[in-house]
């Protein structure tokens, strides 16, 4: 009976979550939920109206789930604004080869972290001056650093592991 009415229950999500990928997912687990769940049925409740009640709760927990994960991006691209930034003299040793390896990395990560990491512009303005929001911001600077250690330890080798603090492999 439940999957008789697939495109009914799908556009019933569709209404309510961004995305049609989303309310794909969200219809699987509440499935899978209907599966291990079965017996919580009500005596004076049909199956159509027990598996909307699912659907509803499923999409309150997608909301819920979604809430938490943008304050914890909000609170880490805040975290990000207080790091430490080093002393010029550490400044000044930077590996040789930084500049080359941030090329060959995706455009707006090396963007990102010439002006946030190098030019130590704060997170929320380089945001704001690119039209993206904090968290977003705070997820890119995240992959762009993740992707320059990657860069680096590929083109420098061992110099990278020990920060490029006298690098010898000089690009």
């Amino acid at each position: 009976m439940i999957l008789d009415h697939r495109e009914q229950f799908l556009r019933f999500l569709q209404r309510r979550v961004p995305e049609r990928a989303i309310a794909e997912d969200i219809l699987q687990a509440a499935y899978l939920r209907a599966l291990q769940h079965d017996g919580e049925l009500r005596q004076d409740e049909s199956v159509g109206a027990w598996f909307y009640r699912v659907l509803r709760n499923a999409v309150i927990d997608y909301y819920r789930r979604r809430s938490t994960e943008d304050r914890a991006l909000q609170s880490w691209g805040r975290e990000l604004e207080t790091v430490v930034r080093p002393s010029s003299e550490e400044h000044d040793e930077i590996c040789g080869c930084l500049s080359g390896v941030l090329d060959t990395i995706k455009p707006a990560y090396s963007t990102l972290l010439r002006a946030v990491d190098l030019g130590e512009q704060p997170l929320t303005e380089f945001a704001q001056s690119n039209n993206i929001s904090t968290s977003n911001a705070g997820v890119r600077a995240h992959r762009a650093r993740k992707a320059l250690r990657k860069q680096l330890i590929k083109t420098c080798g061992s110099c990278a592991d020990h920060a490029c603090i006298d690098c010898t492999c000089r690009r």
